[in-house]
């Protein structure tokens, strides 16, 4: 039976993100980002229990925060005729401070990974994914004009590296990640902006991916990965981790490999180096889960009631999206 309520929210925030993406006027933009926030909402209080409403309290304080800082300094821009350089730089600041509070941008990031801790896996793919457009299309109309946003990503690919270190809850991984990706994706709106929504959908269908095969098996926790009896889930998650990592075989690595030439190019080496260096520490908490499911092995008595497995097909399309994908459009550049 179709749902109408949700059909109706889905389409406001979908439209949301749109007119943001095409207003010519930053309160056009404020607008659809409020349509997103509204509609956003009532999708997390789908399953009305006490995490779903703690939730989404904490994501309507913190948007509502970072609406009212945009607010703020687009009002404040009227103000440009009295001092025109210091309400430039006070207006580029406070938009770029308050799209960073809607990311989830370190110094701004301790609700984020906490956010995703209390919601359903389909409410983490919309997070992760589908709110960031909004906010970075935002952030690429400004990035030319900040001179703090190397400080940023440092800042954020290192926060994101280090936080996932002592975390056993696959949510709270896959956030701390998605806050490396995003020092990343901030890296693209500062050296070449045309990379930065390449970067996002490459991104978007290795964590869809990740999070479809999670709520296939139903698994929240790293310890839950020692049920698995299959060889070829173990080997289809494995694959899914490293290519998050962007190690080099897979998809993964090709937005990486694309930011890492632009930052060569620019000369910017320190930056680099100290992004690949949090990349290898994500590596290295990714190769603990991957650890935990190669060294434990599971058996189950035959009266065992049957748990949902991964189809032989889905696990055929995961590997060769990862593998063979990279490998054509490598030799096609």
């Amino acid at each position: 039976m179709l749902n109408i309520s949700k059909l109706l929210f889905y389409s406001i925030m979908i439209l949301g993100t749109c007119l943001t993406l095409s207003s010519e006027t930053w309160l056009g933009m404020w607008i659809g980002l409020e349509m997103n926030l509204i509609a956003f909402i009532p999708i997390l209080y789908k399953s009305k229990n006490t995490w779903a409403s703690e939730s989404c309290m904490i994501y309507f304080l913190i948007q509502s925060l970072g609406s009212i800082l945009m607010l703020l300094s687009v009002l404040s821009n009227s103000l440009i005729m009295v001092s025109p350089t210091v309400i430039e730089h006070f207006f580029y600041s406070t938009l770029m401070f308050s799209m960073f509070i809607k990311l989830g941008v370190p110094p701004f990031h301790f609700w984020f990974p906490e956010i995703l801790e209390k919601m359903n896996w389909m409410n983490c793919v919309i997070i992760m994914t589908w709110q960031k457009i909004a906010p970075f299309s935002i952030l690429s109309l400004i990035s030319e004009k900040s001179i703090m946003l190397p400080m940023i990503i440092m800042l954020t690919t290192m926060t994101g590296a280090l936080g996932g270190l002592n975390q056993t809850s696959i949510r709270k991984i896959l956030g701390y990640s998605s806050i490396n990706h995003m020092g990343w994706m901030i890296a693209c709106l500062k050296f070449n902006d045309d990379y930065w929504m390449k970067y996002l959908i490459i991104y978007s269908i290795i964590l869809i991916m990740m999070i479809f095969t999670f709520y296939t098996l139903s698994s929240f926790y790293i310890s839950q990965f020692s049920n698995m009896s299959s060889m070829t889930e173990k080997m289809t998650i494995i694959i899914m981790f490293m290519s998050l990592g962007g190690l080099p075989p897979f998809l993964g690595f090709l937005p990486k490999w694309m930011v890492i030439q632009v930052l060569i190019v620019s000369n910017s080496y320190t930056l680099l180096m100290i992004m690949i260096l949090s990349v290898l520490i994500t590596l290295f908490y990714y190769l603990r889960l991957v650890s935990t499911i190669i060294l434990f092995s599971n058996t189950s008595m035959k009266w065992t009631l049957s748990k949902t497995e991964l189809t032989y097909e889905m696990q055929i399309s995961i590997v060769i999206i990862n593998i063979l994908l990279p490998v054509i459009s490598t030799f096609s550049l």
